[in-house]
């Protein structure tokens, strides 16, 4: 009764969190959410691997290639970041042709290579954040709830 509509509302519900997200995280916060998302996507590719589910590693790995080059690696600024930028444009690359061969080879140690540098890169970038207890525990902003009952007012025009 509720099996297909509830997971897709769930789903909705958790797009809007992320959105949500984004919107107000800095671009610090950004990265790290780029990191945690291509960690995510190779997990769920071994997974697949696992699984022998073809369509969904390809998927899968395919996102993380996506976020790596056209997050991670486009976010750079090779004349502010001077050699570590470099580098990183570099490191960034390998991983990219690592997943494709992972990808093609159906190897699953590949995925798991690239996999430990994002982890180890996020680590880093958590390291070095201006704020280190914001990137780790961001307290929540308390929201409005208008469906929540509000006390009666009477003053209010």
């Amino acid at each position: 009764m509720f099996g297909t509509s509830n997971s897709h509302g769930a789903n909705a519900y958790a797009k809007v969190g992320i959105e949500t997200g984004v919107i107000s995280a800095s671009p610090h916060k950004l990265i790290v959410m780029l990191y945690d998302g291509a960690i995510v996507a190779l997990n769920n590719a071994t997974q697949h691997m696992k699984n022998s589910d073809i369509p969904a590693k390809g998927h899968s790995i395919s996102k993380a290639i996506a976020i790596i080059e056209n997050g991670l690696r486009a976010s750079l600024d090779k004349k502010a970041g001077g050699e570590i930028a470099t580098s990183l444009d570099a490191l960034y690359e390998y991983m990219s042709n690592r997943l494709l061969q992972a990808n093609i080879n159906n190897q699953a140690e590949g995925v798991v290579e690239v996999q430990n540098l994002l982890r180890d890169l996020k680590s880093s970038w958590e390291a070095i954040a201006p704020d280190n207890n914001n990137l780790k525990q961001e307290a929540p902003v308390p929201q409005l709830d208008p469906l929540a009952p509000r006390r009666a007012n009477f003053f209010e025009a």
